[in-house]
């Protein structure tokens, strides 16, 4: 049977990609964000997955507001990077795994969450920013990704977006879909996006260093009481794009503690402020079972 092994947190702030396409990671400002992810660039090569289930946001590239699915999964067999208005970033195809997403789409759908299945689409920075910064630099031509991944992309930019709480009841029927899946599968799920920033208005820049580090702390130790900070306060304390932190919900509900296993591992925790007005953080939860 197919297992959860890990869940990975990331930022993927557009920037970031930037900074690696143009080759700037080495610069004073870039240098302290790319370094807080060579561990796990290390780890991730030495307990690599067979298929990662990747949940980001679409920004507006894949769908616009004149349609907005609030979890849409990726089926397809391959999907190209986006034209986000200044060209496609320079990295591989990505593949997917349409087998075991489609799958997870019956499972979880027959579990009463509403999925929108979607067989086309392009993906942005939102889920090539975080497979470069675990997997490094890759050739578009040349190189591919190390694994098939499955995009999830929900809906955190138009309201309304769905609850932190609804995310974590996600995450658990999507870890009994992949381990009901008949095929032995080393899956790790990642939950990216956030943490504070806002874009817009008169705390445009904003960054709440001490409310981050706290949600942290509570997603690790009482995931199931940060599943339930009420949307207003992810506004009030992370901004308005601060509710992208509902994604790393799903990816804590899937892991084995949630369902009664034990507590994961910590294997790395890393936060680093600013990234283009922006506050990096990652995490890496193994499980234990």
């Amino acid at each position: 049977m197919a297992h959860i092994s890990a869940s990975v947190y990331t930022s993927h702030v557009p920037a970031i990609g930037a900074a690696l396409d143009l080759g700037k990671s080495a610069e004073p400002y870039w240098q302290p964000v790319f370094q807080g992810y060579e561990y796990s660039k290390q780890w991730i090569e030495e307990d690599k997955p067979d298929v990662i289930f990747l949940v980001y946001n679409d920004h507006a590239t894949a769908f616009s507001l004149e349609l907005i699915p609030t979890f849409a999964i990726g089926c397809a067999a391959e999907f190209k990077p986006a034209d986000e208005g200044w060209g496609p970033r320079p990295v591989p195809m990505v593949k997917g795994h349409p087998e075991l997403a489609a799958h997870i789409a019956q499972s979880v759908i027959q579990d009463d969450f509403d999925l929108t299945i979607v067989n086309k689409m392009d993906v942005d920075h939102g889920l090539t920013v975080p497979l470069s910064l675990m997997f490094g630099q890759r050739d578009p031509v040349h190189g591919a990704w190390p694994c098939p991944v499955i995009p999830f992309a929900v809906n955190v930019v138009q309201y309304p977006v769905p609850s932190g709480r609804r995310c974590f009841q996600l995450g658990q029927a999507i870890r009994r879909a992949i381990e009901s899946y008949d095929e032995p599968l080393k899956v790790q799920i990642w939950g990216t996006g956030g943490m504070s920033h806002q874009l817009q208005g008169p705390r445009a820049g904003l960054i709440n260093r001490v409310w981050d580090n706290a949600w942290l702390d509570q997603l690790i130790a009482d995931p199931a009481a940060c599943a339930a900070t009420p949307h207003i306060d992810y506004v009030r304390e992370a901004g308005s794009e601060g509710i992208e932190l509902v994604m790393w919900l799903i990816a804590r509900g899937a892991m084995a503690d949630v369902a009664g296993g034990p507590a994961p591992t910590v294997k790395h925790r890393f936060y680093h402020v600013p990234a283009s007005n922006t506050a990096v953080g990652h995490l890496i939860l193994q499980n234990n079972r």
